[in-house]
């Protein structure tokens, strides 16, 4: 069995079939593992949404923040975004299965000794403690009180962790982290405003995967959402987002060698217009 890891697909559907084919991937012994933001942004949300479930014995994924913007906006707890690309999902008639099945996603996976996450961990998470506080927050968006959850999932605060947050509080630290999170104050604090360079960073402030005596540190982690990070392969760190939605490439990563695909995102997929990636 070989397993590839893909980057943000951000609804780019084309794209997606087009990386399938020139890793060919075999549907009887090939795994495909997700970093989340598997839609949204891009043309093909319902088109990629309809295939993962199809395929939901051969995928692996972790939520993103556009995946959990979708269920916000279908529950109708927050308006759409202009440059969201959402209609055809939420009104299609099986919207609800395949929202449904999006919802049961875990928001972080380890397995062959990676971690995946969509965002980033923070320095006092272990590996271990890091899977045990995202299940906390899978519990709840699982439960039949889910709705509970979404409601109060949106904030910025608190900013950093601390091991007696409890509620929503805590609930919204761990997915703040691994959904939202790119840099971080050496304490953990978290900045959510930050969407450039490496050498654009503030002052005072470095990516979660620098932080000296990172907890997390010893084990591999493959990671998106930094699309201005792009493709990114530092000592134990994977970045995978390679900006497909932003005229970049989509990118997959095979564990068993660490070998990098990449396609150039295809024109179908490219929404009438464009905002700056989030």
């Amino acid at each position: 069995m070989t397993t590839y890891v893909i980057g943000d697909v951000q609804g780019c559907y084309h794209s997606l079939m087009h990386l399938l084919e020139t890793v060919e991937f075999n549907s009887s012994k090939d795994k495909l593992w997700f970093v989340g933001d598997v839609i949204n942004r891009g043309a093909g949300s319902l088109e990629v949404l309809r295939w993962l479930y199809a395929h939901q014995g051969q995928v692996q994924m972790v939520l993103g923040n556009h995946d959990l913007h979708t269920l916000v906006v279908a529950e109708g707890f927050v308006k759409a975004h202009r440059s969201d690309t959402l209609d055809a999902l939420i009104n299609a008639p099986d919207a609800q299965l395949l929202l449904n099945w999006l919802r049961a996603q875990p928001l972080a996976y380890i397995e062959h000794g990676f971690l995946m996450v969509h965002a980033g961990l923070l320095p006092q998470w272990t590996a271990q403690q890091a899977m045990h506080l995202a299940h906390e927050v899978e519990t709840a968006l699982q439960s039949k009180n889910y709705r509970d959850f979404l409601a109060n999932m949106y904030g910025n605060t608190p900013d950093s962790w601390h091991d007696d947050l409890h509620g929503w509080d805590r609930l919204r630290v761990i997915t703040n982290a691994m959904t939202r999170l790119r840099i971080c104050s050496e304490q953990g604090a978290m900045e959510f405003k930050f969407k450039g360079t490496l050498k654009q960073l503030p002052n005072d402030l470095m990516p979660w995967f620098k932080i000296p005596q990172r907890a997390s540190r010893d084990t591999p982690i493959v990671f998106g959402h930094w699309s201005a990070l792009g493709l990114m392969q530092d000592a134990n760190v994977f970045s995978l987002d390679t900006g497909c939605l932003w005229n970049g490439k989509l990118t997959a990563f095979r564990l068993e060698d660490r070998a990098i695909f990449q396609v150039p995102c295809s024109q179908q997929d490219q929404p009438i217009a464009l905002d700056l990636a989030d």
